[in-house]
């Protein structure tokens, strides 16, 4: 009994010791200033033997009007928002460029917004040649850049604020029914819309002067170079053109705008968004990718999706649902 008693009393001694050590010992407190400012928005994974580096360029944020999707209600389009756990009556739409490295070619997969819209937008878009820096990848580096169609969010990258090139050393692959469409006069004079007669002046601001030098034209339904092959995906604009990367057994549908955010428009297929140039015509092209998609169960790389903006998707009784990948921490 005496003996547990002293091993008791050593005991409570040491535990009065460390606590005192404890108390004597200054805390570290948590204030700090905050950061402020989001990490730099890479991510890579790997085709075969080519890696992909997903490179965002921010996002916009449009409101939900009565005219933002033509064939249904802005009621419905905010339930839809809601449903996905998203703010009703705002849009937040993704820009997600994407680099190749081939081992033979670096490629850029569209430019995004430009150099000049990270000003105007306070820094929400337009960060693509940022986080290409923060990914390692020097925009001097870039040797090819191929362009999906010639929308503002699509091309607009290809010249820095001042006018300049951004990718000084890159050739620029475009399709030839989308060049041809937008540098046609006659098209500009019949343009149907205000935003498609807009659009043509911007085309000819961007694919001029020194782009135009650089300028090459490709054909649907055969490879652009070794491992991607183009792919026509006509509505949202004349020459819409998606990409199949293939490497080995692997491949990975880039789709550029078949369909913009999934979460309105592939969970709802029939919508027809006021930016698609031909919407009949686009909801055909996204069901028949889509059911494609969905039956061989190949990843898509969607421009819109949220970063990463790689995922599979499954038919639903209603449409599709996107199922991100989950992130991997290697490559």
């Amino acid at each position: 009994m005496s003996e547990l008693t002293r091993r008791s009393a050593l005991a409570g001694a040491a535990v009065a010791a460390l606590a005192g050590g404890l108390a004597a010992t200054p805390r570290g407190r948590a204030a700090a200033p905050a950061a402020g400012a989001q990490a730099p928005g890479f991510y890579r994974y790997k085709v075969g033997t080519i890696e992909i580096t997903v490179v965002t360029d921010g996002v916009n944020r449009l409101p939900v009007t009565d005219e933002f999707v033509l064939n249904a209600k802005k009621e419905e389009v905010n339930a839809a928002l809601a449903e996905a756990f998203m703010e009703p009556g705002v849009f937040v739409g993704p820009y997600n460029p994407i680099v190749l490295n081939t081992g033979a070619q670096l490629v850029l997969v569209d430019t995004g917004t430009g150099e000049a819209a990270y000003k105007a937008s306070k820094g929400m878009s337009g960060q693509l040649l940022t986080n290409l820096a923060a990914a390692g990848i020097d925009a001097k580096a870039i040797d090819t850049v191929l362009i999906s169609h010639y929308h503002g969010d699509h091309i607009n990258g290809l010249l820095r604020a001042d006018g300049s090139l951004a990718f000084p050393n890159a050739e620029i692959l475009v399709p030839a029914r989308e060049h041809a469409y937008w540098l046609d006069d006659g098209e500009m004079s019949r343009s149907p819309t205000k935003r498609i007669a807009d659009n043509h002046k911007n085309v000819r601001r961007v694919m001029s002067g020194e782009v135009l030098k650089r300028l090459r034209t490709y054909e649907w339904d055969k490879e652009v170079f070794s491992g991607v092959t183009a792919v026509g995906t006509p509505g949202h604009t004349p020459g819409h053109t998606s990409h199949v990367v293939a490497s080995g057994n692997a491949k990975v549908y880039v789709q550029a705008d078949v369909t913009h955010a999934p979460f309105l428009f592939a969970r709802h297929p029939g919508w027809h968004a006021f930016y698609d140039h031909d919407p009949a015509m686009a909801e055909g092209t996204r069901r028949k990718v889509y059911d494609m998609l969905a039956a061989e169960r190949m990843t898509v790389q969607g421009f819109h999706y949220p970063f990463p903006s790689v995922a599979h998707v499954e038919k639903t009784a209603s449409g599709y649902r996107e199922i991100p990948l989950p992130w991997n921490p290697s490559i």
